[in-house]
């Protein structure tokens, strides 16, 4: 798999803690093998958000969706209980 980053998800991850940076990394060698692994807890999104899909880093989510059989567009990380209240902005 390919992994692609939007600006938004950049810019977050640069404010986020070293240990979150550190938990992310570790978790995206596991998205590239498999974004649905069981360590991942990815889950499907509804509603604003259909398409895409979310992955646990600790207290953090990621918002990715996938464009090809090969490619994950990571769009945004931030603290569960923001990240989902930005659903306008996707």
């Amino acid at each position: 798999m390919r992994i692609f980053f939007d600006n938004k998800f950049v810019k977050a991850f640069k404010k986020l803690p070293q240990e979150i940076h550190e938990d992310t990394d570790r978790l995206l060698t596991l998205v590239k093998e498999d974004p649905f692994h069981p360590l991942l807890h990815t889950k499907k999104l509804g509603g604003p958000l259909t398409g895409l899909y979310s992955f646990r880093v600790k207290e953090y989510r990621v918002l990715f969706r996938i464009e090809k059989p090969d490619t994950i567009f990571l769009i945004e990380i931030g603290s569960r209980k923001d990240i989902y209240k930005k659903q306008s902005r996707f």
